[in-house]
């Protein structure tokens, strides 16, 4: 049977070179570069084929697949022919969007409201009731084994903590109440573990990660995995870093500068948005290296890169008898062609250790993450050695 991919941010740079990318491979008209559950280490874990993933999702952009993937076409992210040559796909997935809700708005803005509910009234239980109709409505509809959903949106702020976060019980109450309780990523993991589904947090955004959410995860008897995913600059880090502990060289700084345009980039100029993704990315050094270091990570926006980034870092380090040395690396990539095929590989793991009953975090999927929810090893190659581990027991 056909697995279902439910995308937040579905008519987003990242969530259409997914769609592009699944239909481009469906048809070989591309190979699978970048999709790390193509390789042997996986073969026998039983997962979905790439060619059995039927998309859709939630957004709250207007502007429909085919058109995107065109866009993206011109700044050179998706090969100019390509977009029209899986037009049919796009258009499919397209027609399975549904409104989505965006941050900042108050319970009655959103679209979907209950029937009986005047505008101004509905509460985040309403709103999450119509997100579970509508995951529930494709997974019949479209006759799918299981639906994964993945949290591809705009990176919200850190989350200001409510006492209704440490209970399902204490949640499901608060909801049913005027007010933002959740801020829309959890609300979106709340719908979607609500609806029987796995749940995958690519993004920063507080998402799955609350005790409410993850007592919810257990009593439904289904997985979550996330945060952050490691695409870029991050990926060095927790490749690079196990070097120096590893040969006792004395870090003692590392800063890093980013240069994002296109959304991402937009989004992360925002101070308390941009705060979530500093905070995911500053995890993994202390936990490789053992203790802090010096220096900070710095984002900066500039439009006219596009959906391309920049990292440039600059590390000083100490060797035998205190000698001062440097390390520098510049990372350069487009950050949509980074992240889809990761989402592909999350979405088929995910739907396997769903179908093998793993309910609760997945902490062997820490390898894709900056922020790994449950896991504190932060090097590369251990975290993927747990992962083939995990993909070996899927078997």
């Amino acid at each position: 049977m056909d697995v279902g991919v439910w995308l937040v941010g579905a008519r987003g740079s990242v969530a259409t070179t997914v769609v592009t990318g699944a239909a481009a491979l469906r048809s070989g008209l591309a190979a699978p570069i970048g999709c790390v559950t193509e390789g042997s280490d996986f073969a026998a874990a039983g997962l979905p084929p790439l060619d059995r993933l039927v998309f859709g999702g939630h957004d709250i952009a207007s502007t429909p697949l085919p058109k995107r993937a065109e866009e993206l076409s011109r700044a050179g992210v998706i090969p100019p022919p390509l977009a029209e040559l899986v037009r049919q796909d796009l258009e499919a997935a397209d027609a399975e969007v549904r409104p989505g809700i965006a941050a900042g708005e108050r319970p009655g803005s959103m679209a979907g409201t209950e029937i009986g509910e005047e505008a101004g009234e509905e509460t985040q239980a309403a709103i999450a009731r119509r997100l579970v109709r509508d995951i529930s409505d494709f997974r019949e509809r479209r006759g799918l084994a299981r639906v994964v959903v993945i949290h591809v949106a705009s990176t919200e702020p850190p989350a200001r903590p409510h006492p209704a976060h440490q209970s399902l019980a204490a949640l499901t109450s608060a909801l049913e109440l005027p007010g933002n309780v959740l801020p829309p990523s959890s609300l979106y993991a709340f719908a979607a573990l609500s609806a029987g589904c796995a749940y995958v947090d690519f993004t920063p955004s507080t998402g799955v990660s609350l005790p409410a959410l993850d007592e919810l995860a257990r009593t439904q008897g289904v997985p979550y995995a996330g945060r952050d995913a490691k695409t870029g600059e991050t990926l060095v880090k927790t490749a690079l870093a196990p070097m120096f502990a590893d040969r006792a060289l004395a870090v003692r700084s590392w800063s890093g500068t980013n240069l994002l345009g296109g959304g991402d980039g937009a989004t992360l100029a925002d101070p308390a948005a941009g705060e979530s993704k500093r905070i995911s990315k500053d995890r993994a050094l202390p936990g490789i290296l053992g203790h802090q270091v010096e220096g900070q990570t710095h984002i900066d926006h500039v439009p006219h890169l596009g959906d391309w980034k920049t990292a440039w870092d600059h590390i000083t380090f100490e060797g035998f008898l205190g000698v001062r040395m440097t390390l520098q690396f510049t990372w350069q990539g487009c950050d949509s062609a980074l992240a889809a095929p990761l989402v592909l590989d999350l979405a088929r793991l995910m739907a396997r250790a769903h179908e093998r009953g793993r309910s609760g975090a997945v902490k062997e999927l820490g390898f894709f993450f900056k922020d790994p929810i449950a896991l504190d090893e932060h090097r590369l190659q251990s975290q993927y050695e747990l992962l083939r581990a995990f993909a070996g027991a899927l078997s």
